[in-house]
């Protein structure tokens, strides 16, 4: 079956060329609206420009315009502005985690080869010996004691530099999450990058010039890049930004900032709100919806969710590669489980998982393949990992899903991650929705591991709520009510924890590599 976009974008919203084009119409319109929030520093949107301006300059003096800038810092103010006033000297911005070790982050900034490289001052010392190292020409420390946004958010005669980033110009670089592999450099236009808003948008329409977003995730990851620097921008809202993720401070901001938009993101970070001792007391009346990516939301945290604060979550599907493929809309029939519908020019097939080229019809699983205007073409440095995934035209996602009837999207999971049991396909989100389910449960998650009978045998990982009770038979119990016996877990472990990805989605690799 194939699918495209059903939703158009609605007229009010204006387009740009670059996300630099809607940041200058934005302070324009609405100068002294609050454009960007990180733990009491603000800057309006005039501010915004004018401080974006003012690193593009510095920037171009170095001899950014064509290079690139890598930006391996956290969540706050002066990240934001040096990835905008990267973009704006017509650089490729390239954030990467400020978290990653040495051996994790070398080959990616020998992979970028920066220009520039920018950190904050707590990393100041190994950074540069990593330029050092790598021979990256610049260091630009930015932050509390170093170079800070503020001389040039107040500088009124700034101004972006000419000309403007083209459309089809670099604009930023994310890399996979890595779970195969070394991650690879997925690097995006302007044109593909202002794409992602144009698609949002038009699935979630947001009302123009009046929201406030919070957003928890890391810039460096596209959806926190996206629900932070682009969104907000091209539809005039404030966005808010925590430098780390803690729940106690999450659901402070909801009453703080009165948050009528939360990107959220996975659904270990809604899960972690929800066991948080402030959850019940907090006051979400001003939200109005509440976003979700990266990983699928069991169906009881969605129900829970909506019966406890008065809004829904909203799931979407998108990768780095490109962002959405599928939303769920505001507006028209929700589906439980189902990441939703098509946003416009975005087209997307269910095709077997042998040839990768017969398009199967309703009901039928096989890989999703997409094509769309936020997509790229190629893996920067990989032409052997480009070839396995952009095929005549299409993007072969590596996940595995089935449209209903009505052209609802439903994922059941990642290829990589599908289990073979004595022949037989098994999904681990199956299994895991179903272990979600259980009252006792927190947290779940099933990977594949070898077994001399079935050649892969399911394991389960199970966290427990604070306080609850529950043994394995109990469990098995459970699964046997709800499971034919090849999808059962075979083995099952109790953990106080499941290990997280930085961008909070549970780390399969890690579990596999658990003894």
């Amino acid at each position: 079956m194939v699918a495209g976009g059903r939703y158009t974008l609605d007229p009010r919203y204006r387009r740009f060329p670059t996300i630099v084009h809607a940041l200058d119409d934005a302070a324009n319109r609405l100068p002294d609206r609050a454009a960007l929030i990180v733990q009491g520093r603000r800057l309006t949107y005039r501010q915004y420009r004018a401080a974006a301006a003012g690193m593009a300059r510095h920037f171009l003096s170095l001899g950014a315009r064509g290079q690139a800038v890598a930006v391996c810092m956290g969540n706050g103010l002066e990240a934001a502005v040096a990835i905008q006033g990267a973009m704006a000297a017509g650089a490729l911005a390239a954030p990467i985690n400020p978290n990653y070790t040495p051996a994790e982050l070398k080959p990616l900034l020998a992979d970028i080869a920066p220009r520039i490289l920018c950190c904050d001052p707590a990393q100041e010392t190994r950074i540069r010996a990593f330029a050092a190292e790598l021979g990256i020409p610049h260091v630009e420390v930015l932050g509390p004691g170093a170079r800070t946004v503020d001389a040039l958010a107040n500088d009124p005669d700034l101004r972006l530099p000419e000309p403007l980033p083209g459309a089809g110009d670099p604009s930023a670089m994310f890399f996979t999450g890595g779970t195969t592999g070394l991650p690879k450099g997925a690097e995006h236009t302007h044109a593909t990058l202002i794409a992602h808003s144009y698609a949002m948008l038009a699935l979630w329409p947001l009302e123009p010039d009046t929201q406030t977003m919070l957003n928890v995730a890391p810039l460096f990851h596209i959806w926190g890049f996206c629900l932070t620097l682009t969104d907000p921008v091209t539809v005039g809202a404030t966005a808010v930004l925590l430098p780390a993720y803690k729940p106690a401070d999450v659901l402070a901001q909801f009453v703080e900032h009165k948050v009528t938009i939360f990107a959220g993101g996975p659904p270990a970070l809604y899960i972690g709100l929800r066991a948080n001792e402030n959850y019940a007391k907090t006051d979400f009346s001003n939200l109005r919806w509440c976003l979700s990516g990266g990983a699928p939301c069991p169906e009881e945290l969605l129900r829970a969710w909506e019966r406890e604060t008065g809004t829904e979550i909203l799931e979407g599907i998108g990768m780095s590669e490109g962002a959405p493929y599928a939303s769920m809309p505001m507006y028209g029939p929700h589906k439980l489980r189902s990441v939703g519908v098509m946003p416009p020019e975005t087209i997307v097939e269910i095709v077997d998982l042998d040839s990768g080229t017969r398009v199967l019809p309703a009901g039928e699983r096989g890989e999703i393949r997409v094509k769309g205007p936020q997509f790229i073409s190629r893996y920067r440095n990989r032409p052997e990992e480009t070839a396995k995934t952009f095929r005549d035209g299409w993007l072969y996602t590596g996940d595995i899903g089935y449209f209903d009837e009505d052209g609802y999207l439903f994922i059941v999971d990642r290829k990589k991650e599908m289990i073979l049991v004595g022949g037989y396909n098994v999904y681990p989100r199956e299994i895991d929705e179903v272990l979600h389910n259980h009252p006792a449960v927190l947290e779940a998650a099933t990977v594949g591991v070898p077994d001399s009978f079935s050649g892969e045998a399911v394991k389960a990982y199970v966290a427990l709520k604070p306080g609850a009770k529950l043994d394995r038979a109990t469990l098995e119990a459970y699964c046997k009510e709800r499971l034919v016996k090849y999808k059962r877990p075979k083995h099952i472990e109790f953990v106080d924890a499941l290990p997280k990805t930085g961008v909070g989605k549970i780390n399969k690799l890690a579990l596999k590599a658990w003894k």
